[in-house]
């Protein structure tokens, strides 16, 4: 793209009321994410970033609900899916390029996969790579506005 940033355009706006309602429109997403995918989940703390991931994961088939946990710690968490491989990425404790490398996050990119990435605003590239961006912004104790750009 000639070093541009391609310009995002609103998808879809939706409030939820509810974990459960944020899971449920988690669950409407797979037309938006059919494979390959690169998505960029954005929002602070405790947004519902890996809440929505849960909707995602059970539409696919690739996980349950219950199965679904933020990959803080682990950095990456795979759910395979009879059609879908679909990676739950976290790189909010990767500061460094050099860090960044050592995920091997290409490997993980094929015909068939989704990367669902938090924090993937810290690296540029990434941002500019992405399919789409899930912004999730707390309004109160449980509502939540998402906000989905192509």
């Amino acid at each position: 793209m000639n070093g541009q940033t391609k310009a995002k355009t609103d998808l879809r706006e939706i409030t939820t009321h509810s974990a459960e309602e944020t899971i449920a429109f988690g669950r409407t997403l797979t037309e938006l994410l059919t494979p390959p995918k690169l998505v960029l989940l954005r929002g602070d703390l405790g947004a519902g970033k890996t809440t929505l991931v849960k909707g995602i994961a059970a539409a696919f088939g690739a996980a349950a609900e219950e199965d679904v946990t933020s990959p803080t710690f682990t950095l990456v968490h795979e759910y395979r899916g009879s059609q879908v491989n679909l990676y739950h990425i976290d790189l909010y404790r990767i500061d460094t390029p050099r860090q960044f490398e050592t995920l091997g996050l290409n490997d993980l990119r094929s015909d068939n996969s989704i990367l669902l990435i938090e924090w993937g605003e810290k690296f540029p590239h990434l941002r500019r790579e992405c399919d789409l961006e899930i912004s999730l912004e707390r309004q109160s104790e449980l509502e939540r506005k998402i906000r989905i750009r192509s």
